[in-house]
């Protein structure tokens, strides 16, 4: 087994190597000067070198101990980085916040970056999924927090902001006039899916899905190469899709709530200060 060095001689054999003196090496670390001399000897001992030339003119390190005090500076440094995260009293492990796949892209940035200026030891865990199943989660605890749409009926949760619906289109115009219309979307659960299919069965237009997915990266793709035509929040559209509207013949959607739940029970306070952070800057 190798030897291991213990930091109260490396500590007492610094502070005589910096003072070069072992009374006032002894004043640093608070020991006498001959326990100060014994702790020298002992690691000298364990090293099985010389570390310090004592004659009438004082004391000064040996090659071997010029070496060794490199080394030791970097453990001590070492042991008291770890020794002071240790004892660190107030840790909080993760805040855990769901949310879909658009706002998570789009709109949660900005406030991850100003949480992480008031928490920055705090880990944010941010899970995507459709609404509905978000706040499911969060009556079971799965969640701290879940910024979800929320259905114009619907009246749970804190309201962070209303926010437009629309219809969105490739570059090119065309595939919107194809019948059945191609539509690109989210998986069902979605709430702008459901309004969006609402209202074509409204109006007897037929459609069919050529693309689904969770990611709003992956909706935006499929609609920017030309596969069909979606419907989202107008903060989440790009600048390079087009908007449609009665003009173009596609009905208007209604206005969705972007709105905050939060996990039942008392809350930890930076779980607060995310919460505040998706306040200020979302709504």
């Amino acid at each position: 087994m190798p030897a291991n060095l213990d930091t109260d001689l490396l500590r007492a054999f610094v502070a005589v190597a910096e003072t070069l003196s072992f009374t006032r090496a002894g004043e640093l670390v608070g020991r006498t000067q001959a326990a100060v001399s014994q702790q020298v000897r002992r690691l000298e001992e364990a090293v099985g070198k010389r570390v310090f030339e004592r004659d009438t003119k004082g004391v000064r390190l040996t090659r071997d101990g010029e070496v060794l005090l490199t080394y030791a500076r970097r453990m001590l440094t070492l042991n008291d980085e770890v020794m002071a995260l240790m004892r660190r009293t107030s840790t909080v492990a993760s805040v855990r916040i769901g949310t879909p796949d658009d706002y998570a892209t789009m709109l949660l940035p900005d406030v991850l970056a100003r949480f992480a200026g008031t928490d920055p030891e705090v880990m944010v865990e941010v899970v995507c999924g459709n609404s509905p199943d978000l706040i499911a989660g969060i009556g079971r605890g799965q969640y701290d927090l879940v910024l979800v749409t929320r259905h114009p009926e619907d009246r749970t949760g804190e309201l962070i902001r209303k926010e437009r619906t629309v219809w969105v289109a490739p570059p090119a115009p065309g595939v919107e006039q194809s019948d059945p219309l191609p539509l690109a979307l989210f998986p069902k659960g979605c709430v702008v899916r459901d309004l969006a299919v609402s209202a074509l069965e409204r109006m007897g237009r037929g459609w069919r899905t050529v693309f689904t997915s969770k990611s709003v990266v992956a909706v935006h793709g499929a609609v920017l190469g030309g596969l069909g035509v979606t419907a989202m929040e107008a903060c989440t559209v790009p600048p390079q899709l087009r908007r449609l509207g009665p003009a173009d013949g596609f009905p208007e959607l209604p206005d969705v709530d972007m709105a905050l739940h939060r996990a039942p029970g008392p809350l930890s306070p930076p779980v607060r200060r995310l919460a505040d952070a998706i306040h200020d800057l979302l709504g």
